[in-house]
């Protein structure tokens, strides 16, 4: 088990710093104030008009980092912060959310395949370590694999799902952050030194994500060779 909470100690450390740098960012960007005089909850009203969409909804959500778009219901939701402040780290969160409902208007294969996901991923993922670990107990407890050997290996495919919706989630990201920077440069909605800052916010927000997907699949590959590696 000890190399177990050495991939929990290494995954828990680069989660760490990669959320404490995003935070600073959005402070250091909460400085830089639009010359436009927009707010949030304004770029994304006007994005989703210059692409055509007028049946999604721009609204403000409680907590700090809590934007989303919500493609059940279609809407883009900012956090207050967010909703009401004018300045580069606004503008690219808000115009981030955007690109999610430009790529849901458009069919975007990736949040496609990601949304086809979701309702598989939030079972799965509840359940898939508790899996692998029971049945790698069960099976040592019964002096053979057995059953426990079928639970674990059922376990390691809810993860390996969770893994996959992991990586499925960066181009998602990525490609949503290239249709908000593409957007602010295009539209002139912001100066050079704003788009720089709006750039960097969303660099760093990708990385949380690329973070999540490289600890998934460390954990499965560690799993997979627990559990695999005991058939030997």
């Amino acid at each position: 088990m000890i190399g177990f909470y050495a991939i929990i100690g290494v995954i828990t450390l680069f989660s760490w710093l990669v959320s404490n740098t995003l935070k600073r960012k959005f402070k250091k960007y909460s400085q830089v104030h639009l010359r436009n005089g927009m707010s949030g909850a304004e770029i994304a009203e006007k994005m989703l008009a210059d692409h055509g969409i007028s049946n999604v909804q721009v609204i403000s959500t409680p907590g700090r980092l809590t934007d989303h778009y919500n493609p059940r219901n279609k809407t883009v939701n900012l956090s207050e912060a967010v909703y009401n402040q004018r300045n580069a780290a606004a503008a690219a969160v808000a115009a981030h959310e955007v690109g999610h409902a430009v790529q849901h208007a458009k069919a975007y294969q990736w949040l496609q395949m990601r949304s086809k996901l979701v309702p598989v991923v939030s079972i799965s993922s509840k359940f898939s370590q508790w899996m692998v670990i029971g049945g790698i107990i069960l099976g040592a407890g019964a002096g053979q694999p057995g059953i426990g050997q079928f639970i674990a290996i059922g376990g390691l495919i809810f993860m390996a799902l969770g893994t996959l919706f992991s990586f499925i989630t960066l181009p998602v990201e990525y490609d949503a952050s290239n249709r908000a920077l593409a957007w602010l440069e295009n539209k002139h909605m912001v100066t050079r030194e704003e788009l720089a800052g709006s750039k960097d916010a969303l660099k760093w927000a990708a990385r949380t994500y690329l973070v999540a997907a490289l600890g998934s699949l460390a954990m499965l590959l560690y799993w997979g060779l627990r559990v695999l590696g005991s058939r030997d």
